[in-house]
């Protein structure tokens, strides 16, 4: 039997997985899924869970069944590319034919000194929980400042308003906007939502270190009950240790086919990739897709073929009643991306669930 090793079954992962299972896995081909939990996290909630609008059960789909593919729990400690094995974090090997690193990311804390100590993440299933717990436990009146006005930032501000409408809810961010990389007319009707909703947007914020109990804004201090982190994302530790060409945000260099060139037979998808497009789960689930058709191909003795990945936008929300998207150079606002989000999500469970 040949084994193909998916590491994470997130997006990408599960993507490839499915895409194979789905069009006649061979028969002398076993595939190996390797997570720490026994089910998909729907991490683009991630928010909804934080903010406490969401449950648990809610954010789950369970992986695929099928008879060859073997689901091991556990957290991956290292990748040895050389010897074609992956050690877990309790020193058990697997060893592998065909290798697909679909990890993930992480928080960039871009070197703040405290911010990785006394922040709190959505950036996994476990951290969002605790996140939640200590956004809910916050006292009536407390403050909470969220660092970073991207997607995450403001989605969780939004929902956090709705969850809490006593909280003090500030987003600290570099830019003079929220939404920075989204085209001003929407980036200007989030920050009018905001206003209304009586939630601040602080712009102009360089992070120099963070307390307890405190942002600093160079000497600037900013009171805070809890800081919550959605300032950047960088690829896991595992793949940081990779000793292989990478771009500036530290994600793998690929080739054509996705595949690390002096590795061919490792494959990298999503978060931990140097693709020409932002990180994003759709991105990631299209990649996985494509891998599948690439492997598919070679086993076929084929060159593949593959078209370009095309996005088909992004879609935000603003609590429960209000969105706003950029569907390639058209901005929507209102609740329209609102409702189209939540199909998103039904479509993405009804698929993989």
């Amino acid at each position: 039997m040949r084994t193909l090793l998916v590491l994470g079954g997130g997006y990408g992962g599960l993507a490839l997985i499915q895409e194979l299972i789905d069009h006649h896995l061979p028969h002398d081909v076993e595939i190996v899924l390797v997570d720490r939990m026994p089910y998909q996290g729907i991490k683009t909630e991630y928010y909804a869970l934080a903010a406490g609008t969401v449950t648990d059960c809610h954010l789950r789909i369970q992986f695929p069944a099928h008879p060859r593919l073997t689901v091991r729990y556990g957290e991956v400690g290292s990748i040895d590319l050389e010897s074609r094995l992956v050690f877990l974090e309790t020193g058990e090997p697997i060893s592998y034919d065909i290798l697909a690193i679909a990890l993930g990311c992480t928080d960039n804390y871009h070197n703040i000194p405290g911010a990785d100590q006394y922040t709190c993440s959505i950036q996994t299933f476990s951290g969002t929980r605790e996140t939640y717990r200590r956004l809910n436990d916050v006292r009536p009146y407390g403050t909470v400042n969220i660092v970073g006005g991207g997607l995450s930032g403001v989605e969780l501000a939004a929902e956090l308003r709705e969850s809490r409408p006593d909280l003090n809810i500030s987003i600290l961010d570099r830019g003079e906007r929220v939404l920075s990389s989204f085209p001003a007319k929407l980036s200007q009707y989030v920050e009018e939502w905001f206003s209304e909703h009586q939630v601040e947007t602080l712009g102009g914020i360089s992070v120099s270190h963070v307390e307890k109990d405190a942002i600093y804004n160079g000497k600037q201090a900013i009171a805070s009950d809890i800081t919550v982190w959605t300032a950047g994302i960088q690829p896991v530790q595992v793949v940081q240790k990779l000793e292989l060409a990478k771009d500036r945000g530290g994600r793998i260099i690929l080739g054509e086919y996705y595949q690390v060139p002096d590795y061919p037979e490792v494959y990298v998808i999503g978060d931990c990739a140097s693709l020409p497009f932002a990180p994003s789960a759709q991105a990631a689930g299209a990649q996985g897709e494509q891998v599948a058709q690439v492997i598919r191909a070679l086993w076929r003795n084929e060159t593949p073929k593959l078209h370009p990945i095309r996005l088909k936008g992004t879609l935000g929300s603003l609590g429960k009643n209000s969105g706003f998207g950029q569907m390639g150079q058209r901005s929507v606002m209102g609740r329209v991306p609102r409702i189209l989000k939540s199909g998103v999500l039904w479509m993405s469970k009804r698929h993989f669930g």
